[in-house]
């Protein structure tokens, strides 16, 4: 079973999208392991885009991350990272196709609601930033059997 790392950003929880974005990825099919409502440091920030550091964008991406609480997840399932990017959309919302969760809420790329790793070793790296092995519940997900 494969795991990804998602986040809701500061928009998102701002706009009261919580419930409704979970509820996406829970009709999919998909399983939540792991959940937690926070506020980024700067420091955490900066390590979870890393690969960004040098970026004309970057020092905008690390204000907005800690500019509010986030939704940190762990979500499992068959081909989960590429699934949950298909849910998200692209990071433009004007590119996103429709019925994704950036086309159905987001307006501008900075204000793009979600995060979502990019690759099964992003996901590993980003869920070891925000979450400690105990912090990963395995449960039977009944419903597997149907999907």
């Amino acid at each position: 079973m494969e795991r990804t790392f998602l986040m809701i950003k500061p928009d998102g929880v701002q706009r009261g999208l919580i419930g409704e974005i979970i509820g996406r990825f829970e009709r999919k099919g998909l399983q939540l392991v792991a959940g937690k409502f926070m506020q980024i440091t700067p420091e955490l920030a900066e390590r979870h885009y890393a690969q960004h550091k040098g970026q004309y964008y970057y020092d905008a991406l690390i204000e907005f991350t800690t500019s509010g609480p986030v939704f940190a997840m762990v979500w499992q399932g068959d081909n989960v990272v590429a699934l949950t990017r298909a849910l998200i959309g692209k990071t433009d919302a004007v590119e996103a196709l429709p019925g994704t969760i950036r086309s159905d809420f987001a307006v501008h790329t900075r204000f793009n609601l979600i995060h979502g790793s990019d690759s099964p070793e992003s996901a590993e790296r980003e869920i070891a930033l925000f979450f400690e092995p105990d912090q990963l519940i395995d449960y039977e997900h009944t419903i597997q059997k149907w999907i």
